[in-house]
């Protein structure tokens, strides 16, 4: 061989070993973010449901009524149950958080005939499809549904009803 060929060929195997020791540590770099884990959402405590939105671009939208302002329809996070009052029912279950992914169990709700049945028909439509949970501010939350466009917007309780 000549000199150039066998220069050639120790740049060549110089780069090929530089660049597979680069993408070993590249590769355990990658491996090391994907075991960092995100701190769980903290949904503990009461929430005022203040919005139930179906689409954004006709923003189909379920308010709670605002004009019986006695009635305040909540959701509470305890332990692992939510529970949730309408203006004339009540939804239970258990619910599980993970980073920002949250699952809303199935639960118990009463039946219970009501002049205006929106916000249960809106929450029974709803709330199978909930998967993810962004705490917009100290005061509040965004529940998202895993169809685009669909949410629940809560706003955090500064006196908690029971």
């Amino acid at each position: 061989m000549t000199r150039k060929s066998i220069l050639s060929v120790a740049t060549a195997l110089t780069i090929l070993t530089a660049s597979c020791g680069g993408n070993k540590e590249n590769k355990e770099a990658a491996g090391n973010l994907q075991k960092e884990t995100v701190a769980n959402v903290d949904m503990r405590g009461q929430w005022y449901l203040d919005s139930i939105v179906f689409s954004d671009s006709d923003y189909v939208r379920v308010r709670p009524d605002e004009r019986l302002s006695s009635i305040h329809q909540y959701i509470v996070f305890e332990d692992n149950t939510y529970f949730i009052k309408t203006n004339c029912n009540t939804i239970s279950g258990s619910y599980t958080i993970k980073g920002d992914s949250i699952t809303l169990g199935d639960g118990a709700m009463t039946e219970m005939a009501c002049d205006d049945m929106s916000v249960e028909e809106a929450l029974r439509r709803i709330l199978p499809n909930i998967a993810t949970v962004y705490i917009q501010t100290d005061s509040i939350a965004r529940l998202d549904s895993r169809n685009p466009s669909e949410y629940i917007v809560l706003r955090k309780a500064q006196i908690e009803i029971k």
